[in-house]
């Protein structure tokens, strides 16, 4: 069977990540929500999303196709269910699609012909941005159980002090010694080729995936997401990192979400608690304005390639574009558009050119190509997102 994954009406809610990548390519847990299905149905995806991004994340259409709402993160029990799946069934929760077979263009759904199939059981949805650190520490969980079953760890090198140490799973590879891995509120995975300096305080759960760094000295408190290639310091609580994002540094760092291609100045802080202990609200981009999160804790949401200068603060709640690039004194608003070049003292527009430039530069340290297809979907970022810029 094909399965394609598609982003679903939570795709407008989870900006500014899905700017730049499909909902499933989203990391929460040890893996991309794409990785976990392809983990459970031992195929690969492709994905349904918006044009501008569909040449870089194409889809692949057969004769008989799987739909699978990538908001969703899989488990046994509803793989099965999709891999039941007969022409013209669809699965749905409560009045949400999950999954339906569909033909070859079949364009338009009209799902009163289908048989619909109630999904009864608990499943974790990502649907806002403050889901991927609130829901983390589940899908932690749940990604350790998966990828570690029937496998066997690297040992623990004796100079650490470990404690529950059948909670912690170390790839091949990884690097630490002289640390403290405290894994009794939940499991602790090191990637491969992963590296733990001397000093570092963690306390799970963790991911720390491949090639990813925590630095001298580091406290890191869960549930925390540390992604590909990304290098942290400092203080860390309930965060995500996505791939090659650097937070190096002394500073704080909570309930919050960093994109791909990221850099946190040193000593950056952001606020994840308001004064008055009162509700956060967050920038929403669907009603140009900002709405209630439920949440009484919650931080920084920066989108990819943004970066901020040493010694930033960031208030409660604040969301950052993509391609930002934050310095000065004091705090910035609660919402810096994409391409916004400044801080609290104002901001003018960070050309794509000058964007660009960085981006070669970043992006080639890491040895990976800045390719046509990211400036194009970078360009579409910069014109989609004018309309919030002052000029």
């Amino acid at each position: 069977m094909n399965y394609i994954l598609f982003d679903g009406p939570s795709r407008n809610n989870l900006l500014p990540f899905t700017f730049t990548r499909p909902v499933a390519d989203i990391r929460v847990g040890i893996l991309t929500i794409r990785e976990k299905w392809e983990f459970y149905l031992k195929t690969t995806t492709t994905t349904v999303t918006e044009d501008y991004l569909s040449d870089k994340y194409p889809m692949v259409e057969m004769d008989e196709n799987v739909m699978v709402n990538a908001s969703y993160l899989p488990n046994l029990e509803l793989v099965e269910m999709i891999r039941d799946l007969k022409a013209n069934q669809a699965i749905f929760k409560d009045e949400d699609v999950i999954a339906f077979f569909t033909k070859e263009a079949q364009d338009d759904i009209d799902f009163q012909d289908y048989e619909a199939i109630e999904f009864a059981e608990d499943i974790i949805k990502i649907e806002n941005t403050w889901d991927i650190f609130s829901k983390n520490g589940e899908a932690i969980q749940e990604d350790f159980t998966l990828i570690t079953k029937e496998k066997t760890s690297q040992s623990i090198p004796a100079s650490n002090n470990i404690i529950a140490p059948q909670n912690i799973f170390i790839e091949e590879g990884a690097k630490l010694e002289f640390t403290t891995l405290n894994a009794s509120k939940g499991p602790i995975y090191i990637g491969k080729n992963a590296e733990i300096m001397e000093g570092a305080i963690i306390r799970g759960p963790l991911a720390l995936c491949e090639n990813a760094v925590v630095k001298l000295g580091a406290k890191i408190y869960g549930p925390t997401t540390l992604g590909l290639s990304s290098k942290v310091g400092g203080e860390i609580n309930n965060s995500v990192i996505f791939d090659n994002s650097n937070k190096g540094h002394d500073g704080f760092l909570g309930n919050s979400v960093v994109g791909e291609w990221c850099n946190l100045g040193a000593d950056t802080n952001n606020s994840n608690l308001k004064n008055n202990y009162a509700e956060v609200r967050l920038w929403d981009y669907q009603t140009e304005g900002f709405a209630k999160t439920g949440l009484q804790f919650c931080g920084l949401m920066m989108g990819d390639h943004s970066k901020c200068s040493i010694n930033t603060m960031f208030n409660t709640g604040t969301v950052i574009g993509v391609s930002a690039n934050i310095f000065g004194s004091g705090f910035p608003r609660n919402f810096v558009p994409s391409f916004s070049w400044g801080g609290n003292s104002g901001f003018t527009t960070y050309l794509t050119k000058k964007a660009f430039e960085v981006a070669d530069v970043v992006m080639a340290r890491r040895k990976i190509e800045f390719s046509d297809q990211d400036k194009v979907i970078l360009e579409h970022v910069f014109e989609e997102t004018k309309k919030y810029r002052r000029e």
